[in-house]
């Protein structure tokens, strides 16, 4: 998969795609990761890439031209998604994040930044996609987010590609409470359950415990899951 990402800050991804299982996945060329910044696209002196909004108000926006021709620049993949992220965008979840590892070759990322873009932008995205209903100061962070959820699900990036089918949301449920040694840690002891050798047991508790869990901490998933279950 190629990611491409538009950013006025492609510094801010270095550490963090160079850690970990990331870090790993792009040596392994499981994917790439590439940038391009709107500053690079103009066409004034001083490489402007915002200005004042017409009818007023406070801030600032990113102008059209230099995002159309960042994103213009780059090569186009058969399956591509262009997406900008955005507070107004649709929430990031795990079963988006599926979809996009199975079905994309390409994710195209647009990061804001200001008081926003200019609406105009809207006419390159396939996809608006927010992090959650809150505003922060650009771009950089929801998308390294989704870059992360995305990477983590292509095949070859986790050694124990089973691992992933027994996570939080992927029967829509929160993962289940789960321990390791000591079994006996300051008198805060592991469930019995855990250490009966009962396979069959153990997989009815850690069931009970994703729903006790799921209905005490996020209502609103419980319900889904209800509601798909037809209950």
């Amino acid at each position: 998969m190629r990611f491409d990402v538009v950013t006025l800050f492609p510094e801010f991804f270095r550490a963090p795609l160079e850690s970990g299982l990331m870090g790993k996945a792009l040596a392994k060329k499981i994917a790439e990761v590439n940038f391009v910044n709107p500053r690079d696209f103009t066409t004034d002196k001083h490489q402007r890439v915002d200005d004042e909004p017409y009818g007023g108000g406070v801030g600032m926006l990113m102008k059209p031209e230099p995002i159309f021709a960042a994103v213009e620049s780059l090569p186009v993949l058969p399956r591509r998604e262009v997406i900008l992220l955005t507070p107004q965008g649709e929430p990031m979840q795990q079963g988006m994040f599926r979809e996009l590892a199975a079905d994309r070759d390409q994710l195209v990322l647009i990061c804001g930044h200001y008081e926003g873009v200019d609406d105009r932008v809207l006419h390159l995205v396939t996809r608006e996609v927010s992090l959650g209903d809150f505003v922060l100061t650009g771009g950089e962070i929801p998308a390294l987010a989704l870059i992360n959820g995305v990477l983590r699900l292509l095949r070859g990036t986790v050694a124990k590609e089973d691992s992933l089918k027994f996570e939080s949301f992927e029967d829509g449920l929160l993962d289940y409470p789960q321990y390791t040694r000591p079994a006996d840690f300051r008198g805060l002891k592991v469930p019995d359950v855990l250490l009966s050798g009962n396979h069959a047991e153990i997989a009815r508790w850690r069931k009970q415990q994703q729903i006790e869990r799921t209905r005490s901490r996020r209502l609103d998933l419980y319900d889904r899951w209800l509601e798909d279950r037809g209950e």
